[in-house]
């Protein structure tokens, strides 16, 4: 594989663009947004003058890795010379879907359909495409650069070459892969938002507070980051929708989302990307102050 397109140039899309172009992988970045390419070749260059800076890459290094990607708005175009695509849409199916009707229609024959998904079928995203056999989970952590992890999900008709090329891949970035099999939230989103949505129960059922819940479980259980400073981070829709997917896929009340992650989300309080969730974020400040709701 030479030629990597990613779809998408938020969060996740910017750094997996980031990582294939770093390992010398010529890289395609898509999105129907010019503004949306434009910050995610800001962020690119700023973590990379980070990088630089600690004097973990050259300058050399550097400009390569700014020079291996490209930018596209038409995803025909930036699909047409893959060997594998990435998609790094937002979490929602019926966007996946349709993305994943267009890369099968414009992507060559040969290539491989990933996607980054934290919790949907795999399975459900192949079925759209021709070639269910080459469609696979690539989920990527955040943030992509630092984060070690890949889980590789499997679809139903996933083949154990595709499976064993994607391994490789992942191994050649510099990542840990782990194999998964295709059920809702997989591995790590399984374990880790209904963990999240307990603790957001916790706070709604007045057990303890925000500050006193996080610091629970940074000091109790040695967690870097508390889940609800998690929840922020990750976007309190993302982690509404990964809910509600584990609630549909496995039809068990135990995995229903809290009535406060709820309420937050439809008054637009996501976290660190509106500036509020469970604490507020000011720009420029890395101190971490409780929202005034749960004060």
């Amino acid at each position: 594989m030479k030629n990597i397109t990613v779809i998408g140039a938020g969060t996740m899309g910017n750094g997996i663009a980031h990582v294939f172009a770093m390992s010398g992988y010529k890289v395609q970045l898509v999105d129907i947004s010019e503004e949306a390419l434009k910050r995610a070749m800001a962020t690119i260059e700023k973590n990379l003058d980070r990088m630089v800076a600690k004097e973990r890459i050259s300058e050399a290094d550097k400009r390569n890795t700014l020079g291996n990607i490209s930018l596209e708005t038409n995803l025909k175009d930036g699909v047409a010379q893959a060997d594998l695509v990435v998609e790094a849409a937002t979490e929602n199916v019926d966007l996946k879907l349709k993305i994943f009707g267009q890369m099968d229609e414009f992507a060559p024959a040969t290539a491989i359909l990933a996607t980054n998904t934290s919790s949907i079928s795999i399975t459900k995203i192949a079925a759209v495409t021709k070639r269910p056999e080459q469609v696979i989970g690539m989920h990527f952590m955040n943030p992509v650069p630092v984060m070690k992890l890949v889980e590789i999900i499997r679809g139903y008709s996933t083949t154990d070459e595709v499976t064993e090329q994607i391994m490789d891949l992942a191994k050649a970035l510099g990542k840990v892969p782990v194999e998964a099999n295709d059920y809702p939230g997989f591995v790590a989103n399984r374990i880790l938002i209904p963990m999240i949505n307990e603790a957001i129960y916790t706070l709604h059922e007045g057990v303890a507070g925000v500050a006193e819940i996080d610091t629970v479980m940074k000091l109790g259980m040695a967690h870097p980051m508390g889940p609800l400073q998690l929840a922020d981070f990750i976007g309190l829709d993302v982690c509404l929708a990964i809910c509600e997917v584990l609630h549909q896929g496995f039809g068990t009340s135990k995995y229903a989302a809290c009535p406060l992650l709820v309420n937050m989300v439809t008054a637009g309080k996501l976290g660190r990307k509106s500036g509020e969730g469970f604490y507020k974020y000011t720009k420029g400040s890395k101190d971490l102050v409780v929202a005034d709701n749960f004060k």
